[in-house]
C-alpha cells in the first residue's frame, strides 16, 4: 500500500511538471496494486478473507 501511495504521489508531481504518459502509466500501476489488495481483503462466503481462508481438500484418485 505505501508503494502505491508512493507511486500516486510520483504520477501527480510528474503530470504537474508537463509529462503525460509516465503518470498515466504509474496510476494504472497503484490502481491494480491497490485492487489487489482490496481482493485479498475481501470477505468470503465463509466470512474469512482469502490471506487467511484454508483452501479446500484436494481429492485424490486411486
Amino acid at each position: 500500500m505505501l508503494t502505491a501511495l508512493a507511486l500516486v504521489a510520483g504520477a501527480v508531481f510528474l503530470w504537474r511538471k508537463g509529462e503525460r504518459q509516465r503518470p498515466a502509466l504509474m496510476a494504472i500501476l497503484a490502481a491494480v496494486m491497490i485492487t489487489n489488495v482490496v481482493i485479498w481483503s475481501l470477505p468470503t462466503t465463509g466470512g474469512q478473507t482469502l490471506t487467511t481462508a484454508t483452501p479446500p481438500p484436494i481429492e485424490s484418485k486411486p
